[in-house]
């Protein structure tokens, strides 16, 4: 059995009854069960439909989300995020570089590096080496008045550890930034690079090794082992090509408001919901959120 969810931005409730309806006639679904009015809904399903993806295409016209995923054990134990331009709406490092001096330089490096088409750590060392010199206390700054967290993962973060979930923010970015933004959120441990700093400045340079896509799909099997659960039992989420691994091995792997290259290679595709579309794949209906 499989379950279908549509799902929109709470900010903008635009999924009607007839499109929920509509969809589930056409496919011969069972009966609708809306998780919250005007935002998401889902229905069970035999088999996945060979015109999935039209239909998707033409839900993204109206703003919606469609996921078919099979309805047995979609509640994770695990989430293990990206950070940047997941977990909060920025990339660091592109923060960091605007400080510098050298913003849209270093920007269009992260977007290419993003989308596959620059090798991740050949790309991270570039953009780091730009910011040699930049102020240590930078950081502080940058945290404070240009890292705003992307809505709803507080509450993503607050249900799924009162169902008993662990949580893991593994980013390509930097430990000043995921420590912090860790905290803020509730995640359970935090891994990323450090940036070497030098006389209160930085060097230039990111301690070595690099934690890239590699290191993501380890971070999700080691904890995984800790954990004793398998990676079926993991919900990862992410916008890079660096996160690529770790979507692919986990029991649901979202892809939110993702890089082109990511959509591509990806089942669960979150373009227009939030964080709270996390919970909605999970089968959570808005009144089960915890509070953040």
């Amino acid at each position: 059995m499989h379950v279908v969810t549509l799902l929109t931005n709470p900010e903008t409730p635009v999924l009607e009854r007839v499109t929920v309806e509509s969809l589930r006639n056409a496919w011969g679904g069972g009966e609708a069960r809306w998780l919250d009015p005007g935002v998401a809904a889902e229905f069970d399903l035999p088999e996945v439909p060979e015109n999935r993806w039209q239909v998707w295409q033409d839900l993204q016209a109206l703003r919606v989300d469609m996921v078919v995923q099979p309805a047995e054990g979609r509640r994770k134990r695990l989430l293990i995020a990206d950070m940047d331009s997941t977990m909060i709406a920025q990339e660091c490092i592109d923060e960091l570089a605007d400080e510098a001096g050298v913003g849209a330089h270093v920007a269009d490096i992260t977007a290419r590096a993003m989308n596959g088409e620059l090798d991740f750590e050949g790309a991270l060392r570039e953009r780091v080496s730009l910011l040699k010199g930049l102020p240590e206390a930078v950081i502080a700054r940058v945290l404070r008045d240009r890292i705003t967290l992307m809505p709803g993962g507080r509450v993503l973060l607050a249900t799924m550890k009162a169902n008993g979930a662990y949580a893991a923010l593994v980013s390509g970015g930097f430990t000043a930034f995921t420590q912090a933004v860790a905290e803020r959120l509730g995640f359970d441990e935090n891994r990323a690079n450090r940036l070497n700093i030098e006389d209160g400045r930085l060097a230039g340079t990111v301690a070595e090794p690099i934690l890239g896509k590699e290191a993501k799909l380890h971070a999700l099997h080691e904890i995984s082992a800790r954990l004793d659960i398998s990676p079926q039992q993991v919900l990862a989420v992410g916008d890079g090509a660096n996160d690529l691994p770790m979507l692919k091995a986990a029991g649901i792997g979202v892809a939110l408001h993702a890089k082109p290259r990511v959509q591509a290679e990806c089942e669960v595709r979150v373009n227009h919901g939030d964080l709270t579309a996390l919970l909605y794949l999970q089968g959570y209906s808005r009144d089960q959120f915890a509070a953040a």
